[in-house]
């Protein structure tokens, strides 16, 4: 999937549908949407009752008839419906009212590396339903190789990793193309449920939403740690003093795929450009990379230098940006303030299409 400059620079809007995050760079204003990709729906009407950051709020705190749910999973587009809705939502409260009066906006959204025939479709079927008039495809590793800063049609070769919640794609780009890549079904998620499983057999407690993570980022502080989860068989809230070592060796296991994916794309290189390649290193990006202690694992296993980019979770939509405007943008995005108190179910008004904004 090659880089057709000339047709991005005519994009308005870069998008980024992570399963994690979605992440929507404007022209000329910056990143106006990073939020959860999460969708609340009630099962009783079937209607959406919040989206994104309020979503979020609701994992695990809300009535048995309120789904909360990624439409995005695996770098594609899991429910075409949900994500529409989501889409629309983000769309309707971020991005609308920067482009009222303008033309329809034409977009260039991320796909990940190898994507298919139905994958692709997915991606462009979810904006061009919200009225974008043309939608360009980019593989996320060229848009993340851009976003880190390297000069992709230069011919030194740039290995990246970008460990994502639920993929890791691990690819070498040169000359704006993918010459070596993977996609390996791992990530972020697999690396907290493995956490999860250790925290409940090791020591009874199930943990609440955000667990996993918090724990994962105490790693690297800690030998011992206290965590505060649900007693599996009292039903109270109980502490406990986890073992930093124990969690870092059930990490390490989890990390076994990424690591054989990482020498099946080196095993697909010249021998001239694994040397080169051991000499650069290679560069980590994606919110998992942030985990205490991935990246000594790849060190040890590989032999070759391993750098975690600053602000690891924005190099693909940077990247996207820096197509669209020449340069990255560092404006935060403006994140929706979470209502205090008790949450209410209350349906999301559909807003109106980018057809409408003449």
């Amino acid at each position: 999937m090659g880089v057709d400059t000339a047709a991005l620079r005519r994009c308005q809007m870069a998008v980024d549908l992570g399963a994690s995050r979605t992440r929507i760079h404007v022209r000329d204003e910056g990143l106006v949407v990073d939020e959860p990709s999460l969708t609340a729906v009630d099962a009783r009407s079937g209607s959406v009752v919040a989206v994104g950051s309020v979503a979020a709020r609701m994992l695990g705190r809300v009535p048995g008839h309120i789904h909360v749910s990624r439409p995005m999973d695996s770098g594609t587009v899991a429910d075409m419906d949900l994500a529409q809705s989501m889409l629309r939502h983000m769309v309707g409260r971020h991005v609308l009212p920067l482009r009222r009066g303008r033309r329809r906006a034409r977009a260039v959204v991320a796909v990940p590396y190898g994507s298919g025939p139905l994958t692709r479709k997915a991606a462009v079927d979810a904006l061009s339903a919200l009225g974008i008039r043309h939608v360009e495809l980019v593989a996320a590793p060229v848009a993340a190789a851009l976003g880190c800063g390297f000069e992709t049609d230069h011919a030194e070769p740039v290995m990246l990793v970008d460990c994502g919640a639920t993929i890791t794609q691990i690819a070498v780009v040169a000359f704006g193309e993918v010459i070596s890549g993977t996609v390996v079904p791992v990530g972020g998620d697999a690396i907290e449920h493995a956490v999860t499983e250790h925290v409940l057999a090791r020591h009874g407690l199930e943990l609440p939403t955000g667990g996993p993570r918090d724990i994962c980022v105490r790693l690297g502080h800690d030998d011992t740690f206290p965590v505060t989860g649900k007693d599996i068989r009292s039903g109270w809230a109980r502490n406990a003093a986890v073992d930093a070592a124990a969690l870092r060796a059930v990490i390490g296991v989890s990390l076994v795929p990424i690591l054989d994916g990482i020498g099946a794309v080196l095993r697909n290189l010249s021998a001239d450009l694994v040397v080169d390649l051991a000499a650069r290193g290679l560069t980590m990006l994606g919110g998992a990379s942030e985990i205490p202690g991935i990246e000594a694992t790849i060190r040890a296993a590989t032999g070759m230098p391993v750098r975690i980019e600053p602000d690891p979770r924005s190099r693909v939509v940077d990247g996207l940006a820096r197509l669209i405007d020449a340069k990255p943008s560092r404006r935060p995005a403006e994140q929706p303030v979470a209502p205090e108190g008790p949450i209410e179910a209350t349906p999301v008004t559909d807003v109106e299409d980018f057809a409408s904004v003449a």
